[in-house]
């Protein structure tokens, strides 16, 4: 099980929990980032009809089907990268980790947003009304009460972020392929475990094969980690607040 060989005779699981950790955090890095500033802007600059047409933005964006992520990126957002990493000089690949990544972060982005300018928009004003009777600047508030006072709902929300990272499916199927490889390069070809859950499952295959027991040991592996990280964020919660 725990071997770096995944084929039809030998089901480990190591390549697969790689890919996934790959494709997760290259969607993390994009998320997480471009969700905080744009949080904090909605949250403590945007004034109230800006905010209105934002979080409008951001549902509609919520409510696109992975499917359509998955299509962006085969169509607009795979061609680009190949083309950058050619001008770059960098050799990659059809189906990559890297394409992957940037849609689900893409995708989780809105999800992120809204998580965060929850966090930003609970810290009490009369902190920041007080902070800036000092003589603090609005940048300096932010820097040294909002996202100190935030910082454990913010985490909780990157928790929340990679389990919804973690457990997308269509998006890597369509754009990372199925070949177990055990690499960190983003710009190689990968799979991760809801890609073989997938593809194991759509097979006519007996309730007892082995194909079958793999993909169920794929799935309580994915339910493990998942539940783990969402009891993990539910746990800073309650710690803190």
């Amino acid at each position: 099980m725990f071997s770096s060989n995944w084929n039809h005779n030998d089901f480990g699981i190591v390549p697969l929990l790689v890919g996934t950790l790959l494709v997760t955090v290259i969607a993390i890095l994009v998320a997480v980032p471009a969700g905080l500033f744009s949080a904090v802007y909605i949250g403590e600059y945007a004034n109230k009809r800006v905010r209105y047409v934002i979080n409008m933005i951001l549902e509609i964006l919520s409510a696109i089907p992975t499917i359509v992520y998955g299509y962006f990126a085969v169509i607009f957002l795979s061609p680009f990268i190949k083309k950058l990493a050619e001008l770059t000089g960098f050799s990659i690949q059809s189906e990559n980790a890297l394409v992957a990544g940037v849609a689900i972060g893409i995708m989780i982005f809105p999800f992120v947003t809204s998580l965060m300018e929850d966090a930003i928009r609970s810290v009490p004003k009369s902190l920041r009304y007080g902070f800036m009777a000092l003589g603090a600047t609005s940048a300096e508030t932010v820097w040294h009460i909002t996202l100190p006072y935030a910082f454990p709902a913010i985490i909780s929300s990157i928790l929340l972020a990679i389990s919804r990272a973690i457990g997308e499916t269509m998006i890597v199927l369509m754009t990372v392929g199925v070949n177990a490889r055990l690499t960190f390069n983003p710009l190689h070809s990968v799979t991760t475990v809801t890609v073989q859950i997938a593809t194991l499952l759509t097979s006519d295959q007996d309730f007892n094969s082995i194909q079958t027991l793999a993909a169920y040991a794929l799935s309580l592996t994915l339910f493990v980690i998942t539940w783990s990280l969402n009891a993990i964020a539910l746990f800073i919660i309650k710690r803190i607040y």
